[in-house]
């Protein structure tokens, strides 16, 4: 597979504390770490500028929904007016860090509290040093209020310095402007307001803000030109005194209110007058943001032990998430870049539903239900897009922004004026499924019945009527076909019969039905309106079920493969690590051209399928797709989307060290630009992959009617893994560790294979010729037992010569071995074979006890012997069980410590023996004779190593009640559960640890 390449060295430092990202050094690059630095509250995003400025810095605010019209891209977020700027001079000489010199230097954001901070030692180039510690957020605790505090110290000197605050409404979008001046003013000389409208979309926004200063006897006055409102004010600095300047911005726009300046005057005036003084203000909102973002932690948190730069970059790219997710707006997204940068224009695309909303679904599930009612506000969008295009139903954009028409741009320029079609918009289908696999994820988790009757089955069920109307009949293949499509991997474009698109039509087409069906049941007269509404008819019906049965998934039985699309195995094949090393996509080195041509993906595609039905496929279809389509795939410059999914896959595939480099490929992605254009924005896609691959990798997150399990697998070198998982109005609390189980020890007979038979006729023919008394209990009393104790119970009183007894023993095990001649795998036990094969696969360790001493050769004629590390039998211990010896010598035998292994036994004496020696068992049979053991399963068969593990991790839960339950005092865990909102919740742990 292609590696990560070591980072270059970059002032960015993810090794500081495991909260906070640090820059200890300035860099003049500025791009990159204006995006690193990105602040938001869900209501807006303002990228990582300077205060005071910079040449060619990128200032950028964006409002979540404010769009304007704009050539190609039809319409874009607009940069909103700049609140930042807070210019300080120093007895005459301007602060700015392209001027002077720089003493020292550090950035910090505190992921935790929501607080960007820059200390600065500086030097004017006349030699007066003055210290500066900034300080601002976007407060999360009220979504319209912003602020700043400078802490300014001169050092060797005394003189007047100088301070405007202001607000520039003249910020743009890489050269376009957007925005027309009605109106501004000045308020008691200490605040200054500002009234912009868009262009196009006539959307007003109003600003104002507060400045205030903590010296004496300062002056403040309002000034500044049109569309440039400031506040001044002047004081006497002298060495050493610290002074606080703290700038306090409240925004609004017509989105929100009817008169947005109005309102943002009002609000300012609150806080200044409401309380007792005015220079208390900063440091409350301080304090209610910080709290603010401390409760949403409370679920959102993902705790990692023994590795910190993921630590980091974990809570890193959640944080982005976070700050971007709407809290009160359901009729925005979150874009591709979030709300931190100008590329993709703020559009929105599948990224969000399948890569960021399950992290919030499971962890707080009432904003991913805000950005899934986007989808039902654009459905007229989608509708409209649907009929232009000559089908039915809903047909959702590609790219969506305010109305959710399409607004992908069909033509693009190059740098050399060449235009490029850009299919996407019209061919790029599967979003429409991808869509209804989150809202159907959504109503699982959450089993939000009222929300999916009104909004979300209209989605799934219209969405559905859509590709009723798109597929086409073959009568000559006798299948349904879809033609001219672009799966995930858009370095193929206009193909046919794509795996991906033609496998999420039928799971739709199967999810629409069940919809409906739920409907029909549950709310029978809003059933049949919605059928009316949208014409779903019983002939319709039919079709999809048709649809289901019939439509052409190329998928090779024999081989396993599944083709990524028709044609796609009769492309050029290349190496590409031939391409090796490389700063470019492989699209951009073969050209489009050449890379439709060849088989290199640019994203995971065919397994993308495989991770969104995981449970439709078994691991030996995926190990082959795997095999097949990962080496094909541009790991480094590809897409941002891939790296991510494959880390989950791979942790199925139990290649931890695969999956780790993948995983940290795309934590990494913006923290430390692994793709060389985090300057464009904050990644969001892969910022929710990450939390994907963490819970549904690493953790190994499986739901089950029971809930959510885990299955760990976790990487080398982490220690703990916690997180907080909500399902179904219950929050679970995962705490993880590096499982403890690296053996099996399986009992041969009733466990392995069945000899009990063989044995009985064996013992049965001795005693005939010895004229012993010998019947079926006494048959069962015999079993387990070492061959030498079986026949002293076999005799009873009699009293034999030692010569006779060593003889009869001979003679038993003679029969026994002539019984046996015709043994083969055949007489493996269900389910055996397929658990065998996966412990090896997963490095676990097996051993095999006997109380025969013919173990070997049973395992042998089995065709099992190559499988098993160690064998525990008669001639091995003297202590037959309930003695632990048996187990204790295999677990010897393996270098594993007791607590190390997990035994399989199908007699209580064994149960009794395993327990004895310290391991965890597992009974095979009815409960009576073995319901001593941790676990009871009735057999193998249909067992694998994961649901095995699955199934413990359950009686954790019932076995450890002390660990199994604590209540957190959160009244707001979830919205769907409104009669418990001020009520504890109780928090289920699912431990691992075998015990």
């Amino acid at each position: 597979m292609q590696t990560l390449s070591k980072p270059s060295a970059k002032p960015t430092s993810v090794n500081a504390t495991d909260w906070t990202i640090v820059e200890s050094q300035f860099n003049p690059k500025l791009h990159h770490q204006e995006t690193i630095f990105t602040l938001g509250n869900g209501y807006l995003g303002t990228r990582g500028t300077f205060e005071e400025g910079y040449p060619n810095d990128l200032p950028a605010t964006f409002i979540h929904g404010v769009y304007d019209n704009v050539a190609v891209a039809h319409t874009e977020l607009v940069n909103c007016p700049n609140w930042l700027l807070l210019v300080i001079c120093f007895a005459g000489e301007r602060f700015r860090l392209d001027q002077g010199k720089v003493l020292d230097y550090e950035r910090r954001l505190d992921l935790k509290q929501g607080l960007l901070q820059r200390r600065v030692s500086w030097q004017s180039p006349k030699g007066h040093i003055v210290n500066l510690l900034f300080e601002r957020f976007a407060s999360l605790a009220d979504r319209h209020v912003l602020a700043i505090r400078c802490l300014v110290t001169p050092i060797n000197f005394s003189g007047l310095v100088e301070v405007q605050a202001s607000l520039n409404g003249y910020a743009d979008n890489q050269g376009v402007m957007h925005w027309d001046w009605l109106d501004q003013g000045i308020i008691h000389n200490d605040s200054a307001w500002l009234l912009m409208r868009s262009r196009h979309t006539n959307i007003e926004l109003g600003m104002a803000t507060h400045l205030s200063v903590s010296c004496e006897n300062t002056l403040l006055r309002g000034s500044g030109c049109q569309g440039y409102p400031t506040v001044t004010t002047c004081f006497s600095a002298q060495p050493g005194k610290t002074v606080a300047i703290e700038k306090i911005v409240t925004v609004f726009t017509s989105r929100d209110c009817k008169n947005p300046a109005q309102t943002a005057q009002e609000k300012l005036k609150d806080f200044f007058y409401g309380w007792d003084s005015g220079n208390n203000c900063y440091e409350m909102l301080r304090q209610l943001h910080i709290q603010a973002w401390e409760q949403e932690w409370q679920t959102c948190d993902i705790e990692i032990e023994g590795d910190r730069q993921a630590q980091l970059a974990v809570r890193y790219n959640l944080f982005q998430i976070l700050a971007a997710a709407p809290r009160e707006d359901d009729r925005v997204s979150i874009p591709a870049k979030t709300l931190s940068g100008f590329a993709y224009r703020g559009h929105v695309f599948w990224d969000t539903e399948i890569f960021v909303v399950p992290f919030l679904t499971f962890t707080k599930p009432e904003l991913a239900k805000k950005l899934l009612t986007y989808r039902y506000r654009t459905l007229a969008g989608a509708r409209k897009k649907a009929k232009e295009a000559g089908f039915a139903g809903a047909m959702y954009a590609w790219e969506s922004a305010a109305t959710g028409e399409e607004v992908t741009p069909r033509w693009v320029p190059t740098p050399s004026g060449e235009l490029i079609r850009i299919w996407c918009g019209d061919r790029e289908l599967h979003i429409n499924s991808d869509i209804a696999y989150a809202v159907w994820q959504y109503w699982q988790a959450t089993e939000d019945d009222d929300w999916m009757c009104n909004y979300g089955a209209e989605i799934i069920l219209d969405t559905a009527n859509f590709w009723a109307s798109c597929v086409e009949w073959n009568s000559d293949r006798n299948c349904y076909e879809l033609k001219n499509v672009i799966g995930p991997d858009e370095n193929h474009e206009l193909v046919d019969n794509s795996a991906f698109t033609n496998s999420m039509v039928q799971w739709h087409l199967q999810t629409a039905i069940s919809v409906l069906s739920w409907l029909r049941e549950e709310y029978p007269d809003w059933s049949n309106e919605l059928q009316q509404k949208l014409n779903i008819t019983a002939v319709q019906l039919q079709k999809w079920a048709d649809f289901i049965d019939k439509i052409l998934i190329l998928h090779n039985k024999e081989t396993g493969l599944i083709e990524e699309f028709e044609g796609f195995f009769d492309r050029e094949d290349i190496n590409l690590s031939d391409y090796e090393p490389r700063t470019r996509s492989m699209q951009a080195i073969l050209g489009i051209e050449g890379a439709n041509q060849r088989q290199v993906l640019k994203q995971a595609d065919v397994l993308m399928l495989m991770y969104l039905l995981r449970d439709q496929y078994d691991r030996e279809t995926l190990q082959k797709n795997w095999d097949y389509y990962e080496p094909r795939t541009d790991h480094s410059y590809g897409s941002s989307l891939n790296p991510a999914i494959h880390a989950i896959l791979a942790c199925d595939l139990n290649k931890l060290e695969e999956a780790y480099t993948h995983f940290m490929r795309s934590a990494l992605v913006d923290l430390e630009d692994v793709r060389g254009n985090a300057n464009e924005g904050i990644h969001a896609a892969s910022a929710g992959g990450v939390w994907q691959a963490i819970v549904f990798g690493f953790a190994g997150v499986k739901l089950t009617p029971n809930g959510p399990v885990a299955t760990p697998k976790l990487p080398p070198g982490w220690t703990r893994l916690k997180f907080r998982f909500q399902w179904r109005d219950r929050l679970y609390e995962f705490d993880l560790k590096p499982t403890t189980i690296k053996g099996v020890i399986f009992d041969l007979d009733g466990v392995i294979t069945d000899t009990a038979g063989y044995h009985y006729l064996a013992w049965q023919k001795l005693a005939d010729e010895e004229y012993l008394s010998f019947d079926l209990p006494i048959n069962e009393a015999l079993k387990d037992l070492p061959r030498r104790e079986a026949l002293l119970l076999l005799l009873g009183d009699r009293q034999v010569s030692e010569a006779k007894f060593h003889e009869m023993m001979i003679c038993k095990n003679r029969y026994y071995l002539e019984f046996i001649q015709n043994f083969s795998p055949a007489d493996l036990l269900p389910g055996v074979s397929n658990l065998l094969d996966e412990l090896k696969a997963n490095n676990i360790k097996i051993a095999i006890t006997s109380s025969s001493k013919n173990a070997k050769e049973v395992l042998q004629r089995l065709g099992i012997a190559d499988k098993v590390d160690a064998i525990a039998d008669g001639y091995s211990v003297i202590k037959p069980k309930p003695a632990p010896d048996t187990f204790l010598h295999a677990a010897f035998q393996l270098n594993l410590t007791p607590s190390e292994c997990l035994v399989i036994e199908d007699a209580e004496s064994g149960i009794i023996a395993a327990k004895a020696g310290g391991m965890s068992v597992v009974g095979l049979g009815s409960i009576e004779r073995v319901g001593n053991a941790h676990l009871v399963l009735e057999n193998l068969e249909q067992v694998n190593w994961q649901n095995l593990v699955e199934k413990f991790s359950h009686i954790q839960k019932s076995q450890l009640p002390s660990l199994v339950a604590c209540d957190i005092e959160n009244p707001k865990i979830s919205v769907l559960h409104k009669e418990n909102r001020s009520k504890k919740h109780w928090v289920a742990n699912n431990i691992l640890l075998l015990r």
